[in-house]
């Protein structure tokens, strides 16, 4: 757990949690903490039992704000892509009068690049630090979004030149992370809505203005992924064209192939019947005439396919 006194953007770390406990005469207090740490800082700062139940579960949480007596609950979710799979790491929120902590299970990006900003923006309040920092994890979408249009991209570059059989698993893998996310957008963006409209006294009236335009890029990012689910639904038709495409040029290669051979085999079907008296059957060249017919023929019907264009 680490304490900060946060004053116009600049950090002092502080030793003693008791500190915290009373109002700075300027700036607030950043206590950023993991799940362990609960069991200190719900008695401290009266956090309610079911926003630290929320806290400790284990179980994926859906983003949320609840309003308790001194203080609000928020959760939103930090979004992280590696190609293969995405990543939702909750982000717990208490913001109080004159404090704000969050809550973690692993490391937030949003929460280390979020410092800089802080300094640029002289932030001296606990909501504007929210502000920033719900902005950040919503502006992560927009780029996570933009590797995944990438990566459909690749996939449908792939499967056009040449596809393959594990396209199909890397259509059925991106297409559930895909569904799996947009459950999760809804909540999120409703979070945001309510940060923007609810009547809420630990947030400047000013600033709730501003959270209208992130609420605007929250609905940006659930038609976007909209538009990823129906992108994943035609790249699934497109593979499966393609290889029906593939398999019906397989197919009429074996089928000129075959149609070849029929007449071949027809010859030599007759002179491999007993009868004595069949035409060159006791010649001496006879054997290398017809395999030069036979020869010539397969020939002679393999140019009539393909100036068909059959093969």
């Amino acid at each position: 757990m680490k304490i900060r006194h946060v004053n116009n953007g600049v950090f002092t770390l502080i030793d003693d949690i008791d500190t915290t406990l009373v109002p700075a005469p300027e700036g607030f207090y950043w206590i950023d903490a993991d799940v362990d740490d609960l069991a200190l800082l719900q008695p401290l700062f009266n956090l309610h039992d079911l926003a630290v139940e929320d806290c400790l579960n284990e179980e994926e949480q859906r983003p949320k704000l609840e309003i308790y007596e001194g203080h609000y609950f928020i959760v939103v979710n930090s979004i992280r892509f590696d190609d293969e799979e995405i990543f939702l790491r909750a982000l717990n929120i208490f913001l109080g009068r004159h404090y704000i902590i969050t809550v973690t299970r692993q490391k937030i990006n949003e929460l280390r690049t979020l410092k800089p900003i802080l300094w640029e923006q002289e932030v001296s309040r606990p909501d504007y630090f929210l502000y920033y920092l719900i902005d950040l994890v919503v502006d992560n979408y927009f780029i996570v979004g933009d590797r995944i249009d990438d990566r459909i991209e690749q996939l449908e570059e792939h499967i056009l030149m040449h596809t393959k059989k594990s396209h199909l698993n890397e259509i059925i893998g991106l297409r559930g992370e895909i569904l799996w996310l947009r459950k999760m957008l809804g909540p999120q963006r409703d979070v945001i809505g309510a940060l923007n409209k609810k009547e809420l006294r630990l947030i400047d009236d000013q600033l709730q203005k501003y959270f209208g335009d992130i609420y605007e890029n929250a609905v940006k990012i659930s038609e976007t992924f909209d538009t990823y689910r129906d992108l994943m639904g035609n790249l699934r038709e497109a593979y499966q064209s393609s290889i029906s495409a593939r398999a019906n040029e397989i197919m009429r290669v074996f089928t000129a192939i075959t149609t070849i051979f029929m007449p071949l085999t027809f010859i030599t079907g007759i002179y491999g019947m007993n009868f004595d008296y069949i035409p060159g059957m006791h010649s001496r060249g006879g054997s290398l005439l017809l395999l030069g017919f036979m020869f010539l023929l397969g020939l002679g019907m393999f140019y009539i396919f393909r100036k068909k264009d059959w093969l």
